[in-house]
């Protein structure tokens, strides 16, 4: 398994608890300035260790996170929650974003395209044209 059991890859464990699909798509994050250890970005070939504050941005969120535990194997997601510990700001930052989000969602509207010949009408008599 692994030489050194406190110290592993970061992009490897991103993959094992669960915040990315697959290890290339951990590390072009890491790559891409996405994962940030202490405040700095880092390398997918840069080692975690237990204790170490994560920043990981996914889309529009971005996880606050406490490694809590090493693993390099996927396991169900359960046991991927225990490997980390997210802190109580980011947990709060991310569900009023998303409460911003579904609130401009349905605040938008739908667009279907063109009027039809009817609607069009309704909009020549509104205007008055």
């Amino acid at each position: 398994m692994r030489d050194d059991p406190d110290r592993l890859r970061i992009d490897k464990w991103l993959w094992a608890a669960r915040f990315f699909k697959t290890r290339a798509a951990a590390a072009q994050a890491c790559e891409a300035g996405k994962v940030k250890a202490d405040g700095e970005r880092v390398k997918p070939a840069k080692t975690v260790q237990v204790g170490r504050t994560l920043s990981i941005r996914i889309g529009p969120y971005e996880y606050g996170v406490v490694v809590r535990a090493l693993s390099d194997v996927r396991g169900p997601a359960a046991q991927a929650a225990r490997l980390y510990e997210e802190t109580e700001a980011s947990r709060q930052a991310r569900e009023a974003l998303a409460l911003q989000l579904k609130a401009d969602r349905a605040s938008a509207g739908t667009a279907k395209g063109r009027p039809t010949k009817k609607a069009r009408r309704q909009i020549i008599r509104f205007i008055g044209a």
